[in-house]
């Protein structure tokens, strides 16, 4: 087997997990990027590497003759944006040639979201770098929608009549891997990835009342009712602030909007709420 040129981040997580999993099936060689080496899936053809974002020594020599790298964007937390800004500057450092990195639909300096202007200012930072960048901007996950919902089944949160374009994991991970096996043609390209259509949080309870056998049903809280209704966690501030503004961003109209990518890169329709593989209540 030949030596690898891609690198992939992540994989300990869904998405990262998905896509390593599918080059090793299509029989590419790679390296995985991981935290804790424990954790790292045991997959033909990957070596593994232990770094964090932030430990340049590390990460460059698990960077060190990449090509092509998928770039999943770090936990959130308040120091998310310096682990980002590191990695792009390592990476450019030991020569990677394209970062395919994970952003947010939306993303933008003053986002409702505010997440989304966290992968706004990784994307500028991309775009000052010496290698090519091809930015995947991600609407909401479509798997997690059926975990919106509480113990009462009721969705909760201050979205109004706001519609939202969800993608499916398994979609941006096609994505995903299309653009790594093939850079070329990617380089310099941002994609919206969203599902087929756009929902409601009604049109969303009525899809999971029917597909988990069960009733569920959207109550449109107002902002504060939100921030009291989430005050039990317990959460700091700009975690409260980020899950509120997911709804505020959806009542907005920031992530309504519904394109073709997922279909135009990888040939084939993003999967839909209807299509989405659960399991019953």
């Amino acid at each position: 087997m030949s030596e690898p040129s891609i690198a992939v981040t992540g994989c300990t997580g869904k998405l990262g997990g998905r896509v390593a999993r599918q080059l090793a099936g299509k029989g590419v060689p790679q390296r995985l990027i991981v935290r804790d080496e424990k954790r790292a899936p045991r997959l033909p053809g990957a070596g593994v590497h232990v770094a964090t974002y932030q430990d340049r020594g590390a990460l460059s020599r698990a960077l060190e003759g990449m090509r092509t790298v998928l770039f999943v964007s770090a936990k959130e937390s308040p120091t998310r944006l310096d682990e980002h800004f590191a990695f792009i500057e390592t990476a450019a450092s030991v020569g990677v040639q394209t970062l395919v990195y994970t952003s947010f639909q939306g993303a933008a300096p003053h986002a409702t979201f505010t997440f989304a202007r966290d992968h706004w200012a990784t994307e500028q930072k991309l775009r000052e770098q010496r290698f090519a960048s091809v930015i995947l901007r991600d609407s909401l996950y479509l798997d997690f929608l059926p975990m919106l919902a509480g113990e009462d089944g009721i969705i909760r949160g201050p979205a109004g009549n706001g519609r939202v374009a969800a993608v499916a994991q398994s979609d941006i991970a096609d994505v995903a891997t299309a653009v790594l096996l093939h850079p070329e043609p990617h380089r310099g390209q941002t994609y919206s990835l969203t599902g087929p259509s756009a929902l409601s949080f009604d049109d969303i309870a009525q899809v999971l009342t029917r597909r988990l056998g069960k009733p569920i049903r959207y109550y449109a809280e107002s902002i504060d009712e939100a921030y009291r209704s989430r005050a039990h966690y317990g959460a700091p501030q700009w975690q409260v602030d980020a899950w509120v503004s997911t709804y505020t961003a959806i009542a907005s109209g920031e992530m309504s909007a519904v394109t073709s990518d997922v279909e135009r890169v990888t040939g084939h329709p993003p999967l839909g709420l209807e299509d989405l593989p659960l399991s019953p209540a």
